[in-house]
């Protein structure tokens, strides 16, 4: 599998998700949202799973703006912010309140421990997407190439640190959130072992 097999939705929605993430997602964070759909996108296509594209890449982009300042909410759990924010972003996008709400749900579930793919593929998708991309859990099983195509063009710009940042801070502040959950699990361990940032 090679990077230029997969193919980017190119909606209004899917453009207008891009323009959002970029306008408030620091650089490093903005790459981390475009690869996350990539990594879930070729697992997708190496396991034969089919997905909807458009509510996947709108949910990858959005999935971490709860972490940045303008909408860090300051009780919610970042992903649930994301989550109010993204059903939002539907309804300027003209989406019907089921797919609003299926958005709404996929960035919600990015967090779980596991998600149900027969449930829920886009959010057993993104969840592993950012997995592949914060812990290198499940990156064994794309090609090297492919690896190595998706951070040339997309790099990771010292993501670890500034993401570990983003969620000690959450932790400080909302000690309940799913946040201060994963640095309880060993967040910042599985961060510095991930293979991608010796590639």
């Amino acid at each position: 599998m090679k990077l230029d097999d997969l193919t980017i939705p190119d909606s209004a929605s899917c453009r207008a998700a891009t323009e959002v993430a970029a306008a408030y997602c620091t650089p490093a964070l903005f790459n981390h949202s475009v690869r996350s759909y990539l990594w879930a996108a070729g697992h997708a296509q190496l396991t034969g799973l089919g997905f909807d594209a458009e509510l996947l890449y709108v949910a990858a982009l959005l999935h971490d703006l709860g972490l940045v300042e303008e909408f860090d909410n300051a009780s919610l759990s970042f992903e649930v912010s994301g989550g109010h924010l993204a059903w939002v972003f539907g309804a300027a996008a003209g989406w019907p309140e089921q797919r609003r709400t299926r958005v709404s749900e996929v960035i919600v579930a990015h967090m779980a421990d596991s998600v149900d793919v027969a449930a829920d593929p886009e959010g057993y998708l993104l969840e592993h997407g950012t997995s592949v991309d914060i812990s290198g859990r499940g990156c064994d099983a794309l090609a090297p190439e492919f690896r190595l195509s998706v951070l040339e063009r997309h790099p990771r710009l010292g993501l670890p640190e500034e993401f570990l940042g983003c969620f000690q801070a959450q932790a400080g502040r909302k000690p309940h959130t799913s946040p201060a959950e994963a640095l309880r699990s060993g967040l910042a361990t599985r961060i510095s072992a991930n293979p991608l940032d010796r590639v």
